[in-house]
């Protein structure tokens, strides 16, 4: 059974928030606040929103300001935004709408109404964040796929620079991996693969970003993370993995780890740098943890 969709009612005279909460808890999970700054953060401590109520005229930050903040940040901008609001006129309309909103609904409140105006949004919410997911996920092992590595990667490292801010990368390859796929079929080396696929998503942060590389090549981009520490986090990992044996297969994967630096601070020479320390990881028996150390005196 699909979750319940995520709504935030956010008005701040409270008849309000209760009535509107009263018309949706039995169909939605309902979330209140009072005023912008509650808002902002009830969302900063859960920004998976399926949709926001937002009232206009409140007295800490007004709704088309709130609006405003939320569209200009990448991480609350996809939320759907329905303005609940006393402002009839169509200018208010026209300006709530201009500002990213989807909807515009007048009070007094009618509960029908607000129901299938929140349920048309809800919908269009669900699908679209399905669409993204298939356009950014592999579809055997969940993770984020080369697509988005590639883009994603980019706004990483800008944001690094910018605020010179550590940022590491490590790829990891499935140990003669071909050998499994002829051993015992593309089946079982498909079941290998998602394994060790949940082992990554279980041990990287909301932040960071694991993706399939390509064939058994995983990559994981590490925010805000020294080469130390993320040697410390692909070793954890490496051990994992060896102590895996999905199907009960014995498997292993080699790292190579490298971090961004004034001379690698572009997508392809990390990724360059890093599948240089994995080769070598490859040449000297597999298994291990090798960090590129070229250059390391100029990193972030």
């Amino acid at each position: 059974m699909d979750e319940k969709a995520v709504v935030l009612i956010v008005d701040d005279a409270n008849i309000n928030v209760r009535a509107l909460e009263h018309i949706l808890k039995g169909d939605y999970q309902v979330k209140m606040a009072t005023g912008g700054m509650e808002a902002l953060a009830c969302i900063a401590k859960d920004p998976k929103l399926d949709l926001i109520l937002l009232d206009v005229s409140m007295p800490d930050i007004g709704g088309y300001d709130l609006c405003r903040r939320l569209k200009s940040d990448p991480k609350t901008a996809d939320i759907p935004i329905i303005f609940l609001t006393g402002k009839d006129s169509s200018a208010d309309e026209e300006h709530g709408l201009s500002l990213g909103a989807v909807d515009y609904i007048t009070k007094p409140i009618r509960p029908l109404i607000v129901k299938a105006r929140i349920k048309t949004h809800v919908t269009l919410k669900r699908q679209y964040d399905l669409l993204r997911a298939m356009a950014t996920r592999d579809a055997l092992t969940g993770l984020h796929n080369r697509h988005y590595l590639s883009d994603a990667l980019k706004e990483k490292i800008s944001y690094a620079m910018h605020h010179r801010l550590p940022l590491s990368l490590m790829i990891i390859d499935i140990d003669h991996f071909k050998r499994i796929n002829d051993t015992y079929g593309h089946l079982v080396g498909d079941h290998v693969l998602t394994a060790v696929a949940q082992i990554l998503l279980e041990h990287v942060r909301q932040e960071d970003i694991a993706a399939r590389f390509g064939g058994e090549e995983f990559v994981i981009v590490l925010d805000n993370c020294s080469v130390h520490d993320a040697c410390v986090k692909a070793e954890i990992i490496r051990q994992m993995i060896e102590n895996l044996y999905p199907e009960g297969i014995r498997v292993s994967a080699s790292f190579g780890v490298v971090q961004l630096s004034d001379h690698l601070d572009k997508p392809a020479k990390l990724l360059k740098h890093a599948d240089t320390a994995l080769y070598k990881a490859k040449e000297s028996g597999r298994n291990k943890v090798v960090v590129c150390r070229e250059k390391l005196k100029n990193t972030l």
